[in-house]
């Protein structure tokens, strides 16, 4: 039952989260919106292994907006001052959204050359 209970209670800080983001990040309600499209025209152009693909990768994407934002967060926490290690850091956490993006783009070229 403890498993159950503990569970539960990191669905709702997990919902908690993606709620979070989505009231207050740009990038994240973005990318959805652009997964949406992506999975629509997924199940209309594609099939079978395709679709999982592009699918995973979209959500793989907005994994990397959330983490990008933790990481936004907590370099603010910190200090809101500004710093060129803070900078990196954010820098290297926008990288992260946009290298998975490009692997979701890349995997889309393929699926639709093929």
């Amino acid at each position: 039952m403890e498993f159950f209970k503990r569970l539960k209670l990191r669905v709702i800080w997990s919902s908690a989260g993606i709620a979070d983001a989505w009231r207050a990040e740009h990038s994240f309600r973005s990318w959805v919106w652009a997964n949406l499209v992506s999975a629509a025209l997924a199940v209309w152009l594609l099939e079978g292994a395709e679709i999982a693909l592009i699918l995973s990768l979209g959500v793989l994407v907005l994994a990397m907006e959330l983490a990008n934002t933790a990481l936004e967060r907590a370099v603010d926490l910190v200090s809101l001052e500004r710093s060129e290690l803070a900078r990196q850091a954010k820098d290297a956490g926008s990288a992260a959204v946009m290298v998975t993006a490009i692997a979701a783009g890349i995997a889309w070229v393929v699926c639709l050359v093929t």
